[in-house]
């Protein structure tokens, strides 16, 4: 056996009485020159002819073929096995040219056409005669102005050079749709040399194009939201970096993280949550348009990447128009379903020089914007880095506090406003580091939340609070928070019913506070859970009434027992222009409707307590009542009282102030301004530096010691501000963090850290 190549093409004259016989028929072509690009495993015959077991072409098995060397000659080939005649030789190639995948042509030495397969004029829409005599190269699509036709040019000059060519992928001139053809060919010559034209053959690759264009597709795209996919993102990001003459390019990098997309997926089913990542997608499209690319990296995890020099009031504007519109309500499967974003923004080059650097600063500053409550955005600021190992160093050690039991739980007062009777207190888990001193709820459970360890501390505050209040009068209630996360566990209900079992704590005494969230998803499984709960005997609060994104319908069906009204509505309420109190009046009229109570939480002043009581609130709990206390100074309290509160003066009220000089950093759309902290508490602090600042006005504050706090403009003066922090800060940890400074610095006097901070009431 042997692979054999075809010797001469056959003369002019047989050709002409082959097509006689045939008519519109294939002539037969010799083996390499008839069908170029075919392989063909040859075996030698006796009689001189060639014996062809296979014949592929076009990824197509033909049939077995017995072809004379002397492919002119019109004789009966004699017949030696299972060989074929010329007839049925014929038949074959006829049979396989009809079938439509693959085709014949021949054209003089001119380049025009002499023969082609009428399956093949079919697809440009014309009759296989009026395309006789006409150049071949017109049977192939013209490029566009400025770009390459590789195929065109490559098939062109072989008819030029008149040598052979296989499998040139060409462009078909079809009208109405693109057509894309692989030829192959080589010329015809008689035995003394003499060139007669180009005799060859061909296959539609139409389909195995689009085929590939959608693997193309599939490894570029993400196949659920159409968006572009991590790996075309990276290339995007990788190419706007690439700049010119080695200086790396302008560009934004935004990373978005969807807020409270996991309780919809686990509520509502992953159904639901694609659904939702569709429409994000859409979302983002419209937002970001032609300035940029939007791309999905996986999960509920969004790119955009904004080529070109970016002016951060800009990327600011862009970054609240995202937060804002993805926080509207989406309807899926016919419930409304409310969630948020997070966005880190990161600038090159000053963020970073590539795409590595770029992309990791991006996400340090996604993960400060959790960290700040999320529905925010944060440019990142190299303080990020030491942050982040903070945070790290916090879970580790969070980790090894729960295992040893290092959490304990403090009780505010819950009072009657009328009667200033204790009628019950909320449980307020603490955490006393060993070596930080106390860390906040405030930054300690969105760890836990993040690392998954919300759970095991809320299985243990609600035995723990049980416990506790056995030890109170019966008239006394506990409350406990519930996390979505613990509300979304089916286990519910048998964990609360466990706990008072244990404790052996009336389950009427129990109430379970929770927040709006848990709404976000709805459904059965949230009513079944309600029913659960309620089943069990014991009391509902609905938590934070007027933060969360829940419409109202459901305190329809919802069976809640109080409305606690969120702090932000008190606090200022009592001002004069302030809007607070005609919220808090309207949610008291609400909950009056439904035959609920109403909490207001976050009182602090005598003037906060009369408007509460005047505007018809039954209970309240703040500071003005008293500041959570232990298990053993809440016995005290119940004691000393006989279960009565008396309301503290707000100047006795007053939190700690630190009188000092620092150095601090304030970021407002992303820039950054250098000022001084006067004084400091750990709700506020009044700042020199920046003249008249337009009241309401946000900032993002470095305190140092790893402290980045939010904060708004209260009140403005000259070049001093009061401002008001989004949440509470660490002022003990920030006065070690100064001492240790001044031990550093080599100032280890008392007397010079005493100038530098003093405490006052």
């Amino acid at each position: 056996m042997r692979f054999a190549r075809p010797k001469t093409s056959p003369a002019p004259a047989g050709q002409r009485r082959l097509r006689a016989t045939l008519g519109r028929a294939v002539p037969l072509l010799s083996v390499a020159s008839g069908l170029a690009g075919v392989s063909a495993l040859a075996i030698a015959m006796p009689s001189g002819a060639l014996f062809l077991p296979t014949l592929a072409f076009g990824g197509t098995v033909a049939a077995a073929l017995l072809v004379d060397r002397r492919i002119g000659r019109r004789r009966a080939l004699p017949s030696h096995g299972a060989g074929l005649t010329d007839e049925q030789a014929r038949a074959f190639l006829v049979d396989l040219e009809e079938t439509g995948r693959n085709w014949f042509w021949e054209t003089d030495r001119l380049g025009r056409i002499a023969y082609i397969s009428q399956t093949l004029a079919g697809q440009l829409g014309l009759a296989s005669r009026t395309l006789i005599g006409r150049p071949f190269v017109e049977l192939l699509a013209q490029s566009e102005p400025g770009t390459a036709d590789e195929g065109r040019h490559t098939l062109s000059f072989h008819f030029a050079a008149r040598s052979a060519f296989s499998e040139i992928a060409v462009q078909a001139a079809a009208p109405g749709e693109e057509r894309w053809w692989s030829i192959s060919g080589q010329p015809m010559v008689t035995p003394l040399g003499q060139f007669l034209g180009f005799r060859g053959s061909g296959a539609d690759l139409t389909e195995i194009r689009r085929s590939h264009a959608e693997i193309t597709r599939l490894a570029q795209f993400d196949s659920l939201t159409g968006l572009a996919n991590r790996a075309q993102m990276l290339a995007t990001l990788e190419q706007a970096l690439a700049g010119q003459r080695g200086a790396p390019g302008d560009c934004a990098l935004f990373l978005l993280d969807l807020d409270r997309f996991k309780e919809v997926n686990d509520t509502m089913g992953h159904p639901a949550g694609d659904a939702l990542l569709r429409q994000v997608a859409q979302r983002l499209l419209r937002l970001v348009g032609s300035t940029g690319k939007v791309g999905r990296l996986g999960g509920d995890e969004f790119q955009i990447v904004l080529p070109g020099p970016r002016e951060p009031g800009a990327l600011a504007a862009l970054a609240g128009a995202i937060i804002e519109r993805i926080s509207q309500p989406y309807s899926i499967d016919g419930s409304q379903v409310v969630i948020g974003v997070s966005i880190g923004i990161a600038i090159a080059p000053q963020d970073g020089a590539n795409s590595e650097t770029l992309i990791r600063n991006a996400d340090l500053a996604l993960y400060a914007a959790k960290g700040d409550g999320r529905g925010v955005f944060r440019s990142y600021a190299p303080a990020m880095h030491a942050e982040a190992e903070d945070r790290r160093q916090l879970e580790a050690d969070l980790r090894e506090t729960i295992g040893k039991g290092g959490l304990h739980l403090e009780y505010q007062p819950v009072v009657c406003a009328t009667t200033e009777r204790i009628t019950g207190f909320e449980s307020l888990v603490r955490w006393h580091h060993p070596a930080r001193g106390p860390i906040s709820p405030a930054i300690f459970v969105p760890i836990a939340e993040e690392a998954g360890l919300i759970g095991a501390i809320g299985e243990w505050v609600l035995r723990t609070a049980c416990r506790d209040a056995v030890a109170w009068p019966e008239d006394i209630r506990v409350a406990v928070n519930v996390s979505p996360v613990q509300f979304a566990n089916p286990g519910l209900p048998a964990l609360v019913m466990s706990a008072l079992a244990n404790a052996g704590l009336s389950a009427t005494r129990l109430e379970l506070e929770i927040t709006e969230n848990v709404f976000l998803a709805g459904g059965a499984d949230t009513d079944g859970m309600f029913a659960a709960l309620k089943s069990i005997g014991a009391r509902l609060v609905l938590d934070d009434f007027g933060t969360g994104y829940s419409a109202l319908g459901y305190l329809k069906t919802a069976p809640f027992d109080k409305i606690k009204i969120d702090q932000s509505f008190v606090r200022g309420a009592a001002i004069n222009g302030s809007r607070n109190a005609a919220i808090v009046k309207s949610i008291v009229s609400l909950a009056e409707a439904l035959g609920m109570d109403t909490t207001a939480e976050g009182a602090e002043t005598l003037e906060e307590l009369a408007l509460i009581r005047s505007l018809g609130c039954s209970h309240v709990q703040g500071y003005v009542y008293g500041r959570p206390a232990d298990k053993a100074q809440t016995i005290a309290l119940l004691e000393d009282g006989a279960g009565r509160a008396a309301a503290v003066p707000p100047r006795a009220d007053r939190e700690p102030r630190e009188i000092l000089l620092r150095a601090v950093i304030l970021n407002h759309a992303g820039n950054d301004y250098p000022a001084h902290i006067r004084n400091l508490s750990r709700h506020g602090a009044m700042i020199e530096g920046l003249i008249e600042v337009p009241p309401g006005t946000t900032f993002r504050i470095d305190l140092g010691a790893d402290q980045i706090v939010s904060g708004m403009c209260r009140w403005s003066h000259g070049d001093r501000m009061g401002v008001e922090f989004e949440r509470a800060v660490e002022t003990e940890h920030l006065r070690r963090f100064m001492e240790r400074e001044a031990r550093e610095a080599g100032q280890t006097s008392a007397a010079v850290l005493h100038e530098e901070l003093r405490r006052v009431s």
